[in-house]
């Protein structure tokens, strides 16, 4: 990328941020359906891909279509095992990816939980139900 169009990109997101605000915001719903998406995404895609055999043991139908070629003599037999091996390599990425996501938006929804539970604990007043008064919350902003 060169430097003139970092750049304009930059400006570009900046006049965004002027227009939509600043703040990101993201919802625990959104999380949780990003992150069933990713999972769903994932369950699919290892259930239907044909991953190499999952591994070269000879249980793919695409790894026996090309060990039986290659043993007829055809040079398509080890063209198509190439084939499979970048295809099984790619797919392999992909799950790895949706798998990441999925766990990560997971933790990310637990985690903002806590620290919301945590929160609520510590901003709530001695009877455990009132709110704490505006004198203590001003304590945390100096």
């Amino acid at each position: 990328m060169a430097w003139n169009e970092w750049e304009r990109l930059k400006g570009e997101a900046a006049a965004r941020q002027g227009r939509d605000g600043s703040d990101l915001r993201v919802h625990q719903d959104d999380l949780g359906a990003v992150g069933h998406e990713a999972f769903v995404l994932h369950e699919d895609l290892r259930r239907v891909a044909d991953v190499g055999c999952d591994g070269a043991d000879g249980d793919g139908v695409t790894w026996r279509a090309a060990t039986v070629l290659r043993s007829s003599g055809f040079v398509t037999g080890g063209a198509l095992a190439t084939t499979l091996e970048t295809w099984s390599a790619q797919v392999r990425t992909v799950l790895q990816a949706a798998a990441h996501i999925s766990n990560h938006l997971d933790h990310s929804r637990r985690s903002h939980a806590r620290d919301d539970a945590e929160i609520a604990a510590v901003l709530t007043g001695p009877d455990g139900s009132s709110a704490v008064p505006v004198s203590v919350l001003a304590t945390y902003f100096t």
